[in-house]
């Protein structure tokens, strides 16, 4: 029994790398995939960190059922952008660079989707980076400072563009997810202190914009905008990625990364309808919950 739990570093990898755009499975057995192409689009989606991985899933199940998508990362995404668009026909895909790092990257990323999808009804900030598993004595400052910008600042700022540009969208109802994960609910992080904190700071922020949304900020005058802004977490909890993988070691390669990670497209087919569903602002959508 436990050798069958304790799969080795070897066939992990070749999962993760599975759900990478250029070994994409076939189709999944589904009335949406087999229907025709729509002729008009059900709206528009930004996904950040979206080259593989569950962003990519996201991208793929958003397209099946009749949106447009603007995928983007640190990488060219041209391989990604094909493989969605011979795998899920209903949808447009849109592709660009983006690092989430810089504001003025994320300032053109902004302009593109405006331009591509002209209404932007949901804006998945999904990129993040571990920084890898070390004691943070050991970590040098350079990858201190990324992975806060990255996974912090990154999505503080890609929030406020999202929310410029939906203000803007007069009687459309916009919906900004931010990506929690380990550390979000505190317990420590040892050899990703980085990571861990800079998770936890993100249901801070999220709950903060929902206040400011819903109540004003205190002592001036509540904004008004022609379009509706709403902010919501969103938890894919332990997905089955290369950055799950990343600086492993003999002891670790022992956990049953198979057994308790969920594949980017399991992830995807759960998380995606219920993002859909979301109606009320300061949401929380879950796994499988």
């Amino acid at each position: 029994m436990r050798s069958f739990l304790f799969v080795s570093l070897a066939s992990l990898l070749f999962s993760a790398q599975a759900f990478s755009p250029a070994n994409v499975p076939a189709s999944r057995t589904s009335a949406l995939r087999a229907s025709t192409a729509l002729s008009m689009s059900n709206g528009g989606v930004v996904i950040t960190g979206s080259a593989g991985g569950v962003g990519f899933a996201y991208a793929g199940e958003f397209m099946d059922r009749g949106y447009d998508v603007v995928i983007c990362d640190v990488k060219d995404c041209t391989t990604a952008a094909r493989a969605l668009s011979a795998r899920h026909p209903n949808g447009k895909v849109f592709h660009t660079k983006c690092d989430v790092s810089d504001a003025k990257s994320i300032d053109k990323l902004g302009e593109f989707a405006k331009k591509n999808l002209g209404t932007i009804n949901y804006w998945i900030n999904n990129a993040g980076v571990n920084g890898g598993r070390r004691d943070l004595r050991d970590v040098p400052v350079s990858q201190v400072e990324m992975v806060i910008k990255v996974n912090l600042m990154g999505t503080l700022l890609c929030t406020k563009k999202a929310m410029e540009i939906m203000g803007e969208q007069a009687g459309v109802t916009g919906h900004i997810f931010n990506t929690l994960g380990s550390g979000v609910k505190g317990g420590g992080t040892p050899g990703y202190a980085c990571y861990g904190a800079t998770k936890r700071g993100l249901p801070q922020l999220t709950d903060s914009l929902v206040r400011e949304l819903d109540e004003g900020v205190q002592g001036y005058e509540k904004k008004v905008t022609p379009g509706t802004i709403q902010v919501h977490s969103l938890s894919p909890g332990m997905v089955f990625t290369k950055l799950l993988l990343d600086d492993s070691t003999p002891e670790l390669r022992k956990f049953p990364f198979g057994v308790l990670a969920a594949q980017p497209e399991e992830v995807a087919a759960d998380l995606v309808p219920k993002i859909l569903a979301t109606t009320k602002n300061g949401g929380s959508v879950e796994f499988l919950t």
